[in-house]
């Protein structure tokens, strides 16, 4: 036979179904040939050297094995030709290879060093193949060498390879667990892979060897949350299911709050409704009861990680893959705020139209979702309307979705639905819709009376199961209101003739004997009928019949005496063992003899006592505790390979185990995070594009970038002015210098560290300003999309800012020497760092030196401060006029006595609105005459502005005599930032060039607002707008009033009412924009603390964080 014409052959036989496999004709014998001629033509085929012909072969193989048929006896001749040089012939081969390298392995294992060679081939799919080969041949021996393979495909260039390798893992952990340590390190190296084809493998790997080191997660948890959109559907589903264990680790509860809330609820329900009468003791408990719920109530933020993750996944909620949706649905209800949980209904409502299979498992979890999250499916009521085409698993699952969607407004829908289910064909669906109108009626009272009477109704029915059903249901519902529907017992007393299921008998027997009062007449004639069935009787009827016989007998004695004790003979000599028992322990009780104890005293209390009504409950109720989706879930029992889903932490764990450690030279992470950020906005683009008012901040921000580059062009012009002053400058500095070494030398080494702040500072902000020129020129259209890239920039570049500290240093010094000529180095450091000082006043964001600080006590009494800073800020509505920042101004020295010959003048920011102008600061100035002449027609000229900025001069003072003070007022408008405003002071001989620099915290005026609305501004203000800073207090400053002396003394803000003992609020608004300005400052154990600042204006918030920092921190 040629292998031609046997291929031929082998073909025809297998074409068409039904026939044998070989051979045309059944009366050639080949039905009844041995199997040694099995295959014979592929083997020749595959033994021949022609590479058509085994590529031929292999296909055929491929085929056989795709439909299931055994082709292992081809193993030893498909195993040699895997030294093939032909790569699609190989390819087959290892496909061949992978299915059956388990089952023949000591073959496979001739072969070891072909695989191994095969690792090395320069194609990726077979050093990929070659990989899957090796581990699946189960051998302990060869786990050295699967191992080296593991590592080295996990280094691979080609992302399929590693694809593999991680995919070889879990094989070899089933291998040999000890190997563990090893490839927990190969997971480590591959959960950093940035490719999309790895990363879904990577955490499956994960998921089977080391689910509990959670820790690796940390590092690539931004990073999965952003490749997520782009693995493939198997690793979406995965690595979904994983962040949301990670997850519900990290993070804090969002609805932690509404918990706290429901807690309290029957707290407050008692006081408010709590009569006049009552005693004011209990009130008083009410009142601290209710007050202690509030100070538990924390204000809860968003760790911007957990926003990272819902906004990613919600786009996937429009995928294809049920599978996938299913995973975001459970992530969505296991980790998002309630008021977001109501986007994944309208997903999960399309997935039922998928296959009833797909139905099955989605009606499952959306039952259990429907019993705490019951409003957001209410609008989507008539999807889970049953078809008749639905199998029953189906309809019995939208049953129970219905009911528990059942409320007020809907019932009468609902009760419609059901009374047409009451007629279907399928008995099983009937039981369960009268199940349901049970469960409705006990829920919603104002329907009971109404699915009463259509349960009675259902009594007349011709199906003896629908009629039992429904007894057992009645039962249930007349226990609660038994004295009012003694007529439907009378009327189901009467049944017992007809129905003979013994569910319904017993429960129509428990009730007569539970309520025999309300049919004193019935009753007994109901036991007689039953004590002449009862040795025909379902053992449950019996017993019920022995409880009914037990009650009347207390209650009327005279009428069943004598039923009552054939009875108990009757049950006495039953075959079943429980109903001798139930007999004898009955007699003991209620016919009293010399034997008998003291229970049966109280026999009556022990037969008659009032049951409580039963709660027809969900059985979906606590299945809540297995995550959602899982096998578990579906099951309601622990499957194997489980893993909990964990309780979220009472305290939110360090969030800066997130922060990835970037690379030293800072261009170059610059240029690879707005890469990444380009490339990171096309794929987000299409799917958050839709959301509302976004772009406002984005527009703030580009202007805030206009007015950057405006005053840095303008500080080229300023540069001349300030050559000019040098002399001056000087003079002022010498003299101070003199002053404080006479006195403070404490305030030296302040001011060092101030200068060293304002160099770190600038560094940063000028880095800032690089960054918005570059968001401007890309033009993002919402801020939601590079949220969490900016958050993740500015958090790895604080944790670079230590480092990089002195770097910044460097380059100012190299700056200062490019813009000033060289000058000899001075000894005397205050006069060195002065000379920084006046070179960094070229830059608009460096704070105000403050060299002399004295509290104004002409503006606020000490005790006056301290009163209004005691006031509780929880019960009454304040005005802005009563939390206004009453903290001691700061003063500060603009002319010094021997520079201006006498003339000393003085100014503080008053902090008062000024009124010939709302959008400019106050500044209060103090003139003082030392020298012995009078100072004549004091006045302001030559007045030199930044773009932007105005001045309103103060009042001429046309005579200061020697030894006299005088004040005025000027107002400056800053254009918020802190660029000075540079003039002359001039007397009628004399002109003195002076300059004033604001200090950030001075640029704002408070603003009242409610906790409420703090909360809300703070939640549109997130991401780029939002700024953290860990610190430790200082000693003095670790109580409430300590720290908002301090904050209110260094920016001009309003305390905010706030729940909470642990955390101070305070809102304010710039005094020229009117932007908003939030700081929160969240106190923890021993000192720790954190400083979030929520501003429209990145820059002010950057400079603010470091003030408030100094100040808490000193």
């Amino acid at each position: 036979m040629s292998s031609s014409s046997a291929f031929n052959e082998e073909k025809g036989g297998s074409s068409s179904v039904g026939e044998p496999e070989y051979g045309h004709d059944p009366a050639s014998g080949g039905i009844f040939s041995s199997d040694y001629k099995r295959h014979d033509d592929l083997k020749e085929m595959l033994d021949s050297n022609k590479d058509s012909l085994k590529l031929e072969a292999m296909k055929r193989i491929v085929a056989m094995i795709a439909r299931g048929k055994n082709a292992s006896d081809l193993f030893p001749a498909v195993v040699k030709n895997v030294a093939c040089k032909n790569i699609e012939v190989k390819k087959l081969v290892y496909v061949y290879l992978v299915r059956y390298a388990e089952e023949q392995q000591d073959l496979a294992l001739l072969s070891i060093s072909t695989f191994q060679r095969g690792l090395k081939d320069p194609n990726q799919l077979i050093r990929a193949s070659a990989l899957r080969v090796l581990s699946s041949i189960r051998v302990t021996i060869i786990v050295p060498i699967m191992m080296l393979a593991i590592k080295e495909a996990a280094s691979d260039m080609s992302p399929y390879v590693r694809k593999t390798a991680a995919h070889a893992i879990p094989k070899l952990y089933s291998l040999d667990p000890e190997q563990k340590d090893q490839l927990i390190e190969v997971i480590e190296k591959l959960l950093a892979d940035k490719t999309t084809l790895v990363a879904g493998s990577v955490v499956m790997a994960f998921e089977e060897v080391c689910p509990e080191r959670i820790d690796l997660i940390h590092k690539n948890y931004r990073k999965l949350c952003n490749l997520l959109i782009d693995v493939e559907e198997w690793g979406q589903v995965v690595i979904i299911n994983m962040l949301t264990r990670y997850a519900r680790t990290q993070f804090l509860n969002p609805n932690i709050n509404e918990s706290l809330l429901e807690e309290g609820g029957g707290g407050e329900k008692t006081f408010y409704g709590s009569d006049e009468d009552e005693d004011e003791d209990e009130e008083e408990k009410e009142k601290k009861a209710e007050a202690a719920t509030m100070a538990k109530r924390k204000p809860y933020v968003m760790d911007p990680d957990h926003r990272l993750l819902l906004r990613n996944t919600k786009p996937l909620l429009q995928s294809r893959n049920a599978a996938v949706v299913m995973a975001v649905a459970q992530l969505y209800f296991h980790l998002a705020p309630k008021a977001e949980v109501g986007v994944i209904a309208k997903a999960l409502v399309r997935l039922l139209r998928s296959h009833s299979e797909v139905q099955y498992v989605v009606l499952q979890n959306v039952a259990t979702m429907t019993i705490k999250r019951r409003g957001m499916f209410e609008p989507y009521l008539k999807s889970f309307y049953i078809r008749s085409t639905d199998p029953t698993q189906i309809k019995i699952l939208k049953l129970e979705v219905l009911t528990n969607l059942a409320n007020e407004t809907n019932i009468s829908t609902i009760l419609r639905e059901f009374q047409t289910y009451i007629k279907s064909m399928d008995k099983d669906f009937v039981a369960a819709t009268i199940q349901a109108i049970g469960r409705c009626a006990t829920n919603i009272g104002e329907v009971r009376d109404t699915c009463l009477n259509g349960l009675v109704q259902l009594l007349s029915n011709r199906d003896e199961l629908v009629v039992a059903e429904s007894v057992v249901v009645i039962k249930k519902l007349l226990q609660m209101q038994p004295e009012k529907h003694s007529d439907i017992i009378k009327h189901m007393a009467k049944l017992t003739d007809n129905i003979q299921v013994p569910m319904a008998r017993a429960s129509i027997l428990w009730l007569i004997g539970e309520y025999c009062e309300h049919v004193p007449k019935i009753a007994p004639d109901v036991l007689r009928k039953m004590a002449k069935s009862f040795t025909n009787e379902e053992d449950i009827v019996k017993l019920q019949i022995l409880n009914l016989a037990a009650k009347l007998y207390l209650t009327n004695c005279k009428q069943t005496k004598l039923l009552t004790q054939y009875v108990l003979n009757l049950a006495k000599y039953d075959q079943n063992y429980d109903i001798r028992d139930r007999a004898r322990f009955i007699r003991q009780l209620i016919v009293p003899t010399e034997k008998s104890g003291a229970l049966s005293k109280y026999a009556k209390k022990l037969f008659l006592a009032l049951k409580p009504a039963p709660v027809l409950e969900s059985p979906f109720k606590d299945r809540d505790h297995f995550q959602l989706g899982s096998l578990s879930h579906l099951l309601n029992a622990k499957a194997g390979g489980y893993q909990e889903l964990p309780d979220w932490p009472e305290s939110a764990p360090d969030p800066s185990v997130r922060n990835v450690e970037v690379k030293e030279s800072v261009p170059e992470w610059t240029k690879c995070s707005s890469r990444e950020k380009r490339k990171e906005k096309k794929v987000e683009k299409p799917f958050y594009s839709d959301s509302e008012g976004e772009s406002g901040p984005t527009e703030s921000a580009d202007s805030e970038s206009d007015s950057v580059s405006g005053s840095e062009s303008g500080s080229g012009s300023e540069g001349s002015g300030s050559a000019s002053e040098s002399e001056e400058s000087g003079e002022v500095s010498m003299s101070e210098e003199e002053d404080r070494e006479k006195g403070k030398k404490t305030k030296k080494r302040e001011l060092t560290k101030a200068v060293q702040e304002s160099e770190s500072e600038q560094s940063s902000e000028e880095e800032d300003r690089k960054h918005e020129r570059k968001m401007k020129q890309r033009k993002s259209d919402s801020e939601s999309e590079s949220d969490e890239e900016e958050e993740s920039e500015s958090e790895s570049s604080q944790s670079e800012s230590d480092d990089s500290e002195s770097e910044a240093e460097v380059r100012k010094k190299k700056k200062a020497a490019e813009s000033k000529p060289p000058s000899k180095p001075v000894k005397k450091e205050t006069k060195k760092e002065k000379k920084e000082m006046s070179l960094l006043d070229l830059d608009d964001f460096e704070p105000a030196p403050s060299p002399q600080v004295t509290p104004v006590n002409n503006l606020l009494s000490n005790s006056l401060v301290t009163d209004l800073e005691g006031l509780s800020l929880s019960e009454a509505v304040l005005s802005p006029a009563t939390i206004a920042p009453s903290s001691a101004l700061k003063i500060y020295e603009l002319l010094h006595r021997i520079t201006g010959e006498g003339l000393s003048v003085e100014y503080c920011f008053s902090r008062q609105p000024f009124s010939p102008d709302a959008n400019m600061v106050a500044v209060q100035m103090q003139f003082t005459n030392s020298s012995t002449s009078d100072a004549k027609n004091l006045h302001m000229e030559d007045v030199k502005l930044q773009s932007g900025m105005r001045v309103k001069e103060f009042p001429e003072i046309e005579s200061l005599p020697a030894g006299e003070t005088a004040a005025a007022v000027m107002g400056i408008d800053f254009c918020d930032s802190t660029q000075t405003a540079n003039f002359q002071l001039c007397t009628h001989t004399r002109k003195f060039f002076v300059s004033i620099q604001p200090p950030v915290g001075e640029l704002m005026r408070p603003v009242f607002l409610t906790e409420n609305e703090f909360k809300k501004e703070q939640g549109q203000l997130m991401g780029m707008n939002e700024i953290t800073e860990k610190l430790t207090l200082d000693a003095k400053c670790r109580n409430e009033h300590a720290i908002v002396q301090r904050v209110t003394t260094a920016a001009n803000l309003s305390r905010v009412p706030c729940g909470s003992d642990r955390e101070c609020r305070f809102a304010g608004r710039t005094v020229t924009s009117g932007s908003l300005v939030l700081v929160t400052v969240a106190t923890r154990e021993e000192g720790a603390a954190q400083l979030t600042i929520n501003c429209e204006k990145m820059v002010i918030g950057t400079m603010l964080v470091k003030d408030i920092l100094l100040a808490l921190t000193q």
